[in-house]
């Protein structure tokens, strides 16, 4: 026989009310959270993988962020060339309007007045700021102002190199800048002539290229640079690279105002005595700012005297060059557009994956994290069924005494 005291029966019944008020509180936690696993000792191997699950949820968020302010300076960059080729495709237009040979000086200062009012125009979409207050062409340098004038009043890069990159997903990232030197300023330039040594008091122009193939030819491979020509005592045009190697002109036989085309560079000599001792330079792989080029435009149509040759020739220069600089300004950013828009691509993509990606890690978090309603509420009404009938029990049980029946 096995004796069961007092003691024994109430300290079991304690115990059993509190085990089942114990189910009855957690399933109604679960109930009231939503979630089936509250603590880890509700299920320690669901508690761990729905630690990792958070862990990368967190993670595809922090890159989520990252996309969004990768977006949003891409965006801002390509708003910015898109204006500033509007504003080049003006400018270019008043370049053409100002090469009509029948305005008059009035006229041309008119058109350099707008001109004017664009190159500021220019420059504050060069300065442009994103929404923490930086200047996006500035490089590394966020805080300084990309394009500033200085005392001479022409506007200078103040910014670096730099390019700043920003990872968007694991291994993966995107540049969100691109510095103003390599898109404002180091634009190729025209071809253009100038005096070395001036003696006859002559002057060279109508300088282009007209034949790109023929100009890397002549250098052999290397990059092409200045080409050096004078007029001999003979009255031929000599030639001759910055390495001293000479170069074929035709035709070779100077004649004032005749072109002559020598390495694919077309040019015009004038006024040139043969043999005095001349000489001029052709510049070829010439890099200038496009705030330089509308500055010198906008100097030569206030300033030029279209009343002798040598004026008329270099005003024609001026447009001539002017418009080609400004046509390679436009090309420079156009491409700068295509190569943001490959980046946009690439951030929408990766985009559309961490989303799915966050879909589908939610998914399987919350098969292991979410209650079953109606499994709970099953439960729940089963557990307070057991409780009363246990509770009932013990009282009965707890008021039986021997001394009852003596």
């Amino acid at each position: 026989m096995i004796r069961i005291s007092s003691q024994q029966i109430f300290s079991g019944g304690i115990n059993r009310l509190q085990e089942l008020n114990s189910n009855l509180n957690s399933t109604q936690q679960q109930i009231s959270t939503g979630k089936r696993v509250n603590k880890p000792s509700d299920d320690p191997v669901a508690a761990a993988r729905i630690l990792k699950l958070d862990q990368e949820l967190s993670r595809v968020s922090t890159y989520e962020r990252n996309v969004n302010l990768a977006d949003n300076r891409l965006s801002q960059e390509e708003s910015a060339l898109a204006g500033s080729v509007d504003v080049l495709q003006r400018i270019r237009e008043l370049t053409v309007q100002a090469g009509n040979g029948s305005l008059s000086p009035n006229d041309r200062r008119s058109i350099s007045s707008e001109m004017k009012e664009r190159l500021g125009q220019l420059a504050n979409i060069g300065n442009t700021r994103d929404a923490s207050g930086e200047y996006i062409f500035s490089g590394f340098q966020g805080s300084v102002q990309a394009f500033q004038q200085d005392d001479a009043g022409k506007y200078v890069y103040q910014g670096d190199e730099g390019q700043r990159v920003l990872e968007i997903d694991d291994g993966v990232t995107v540049p969100i800048s691109d510095n103003g030197k390599g898109i404002f300023v180091n634009v190729p330039a025209a071809a253009t002539g100038d005096y070395t040594n001036n003696v006859s008091g002559g002057f060279i122009s109508g300088v282009s290229v007209v034949n790109e193939a023929d100009l890397s030819a002549a250098y052999s491979g290397t990059f092409p640079d200045d080409i050096a020509l004078t007029v001999d005592g003979a009255g031929n045009i000599q030639a001759q690279d910055s390495q001293g190697n000479t170069l074929t002109v035709s035709p070779p036989a100077y004649e004032s105002g005749e072109p002559f085309v020598v390495a694919g560079v077309e040019a015009t000599i004038s006024d040139v005595t043969p043999g005095a001792g001349d000489s001029f330079t052709l510049k070829i792989n010439e890099k200038q700012s496009v705030f330089g080029t509308i500055e010198n435009l906008i100097a030569g149509l206030d300033s030029l005297d279209k009343g002798t040759a040598e004026g008329r020739a270099a005003y024609d220069d001026l447009i001539a060059q002017s418009l080609v600089n400004l046509d390679s300004a436009q090309e420079s950013m156009l491409l700068k557009q295509t190569e943001l828009g490959g980046r946009m691509n690439a951030v929408e993509s990766t985009r559309n994956f961490l989303a799915d990606s966050s879909v589908y890690t939610n998914e399987i978090r919350s098969q292991l994290q979410d209650v079953d309603y109606a499994e709970a509420i099953s439960n729940l009404s089963f557990q307070s069924f057991v409780l009363q009938a246990a509770q009932q029990s013990f009282a009965q049980v707890s008021q039986l005494s021997l001394f009852d029946r003596l």
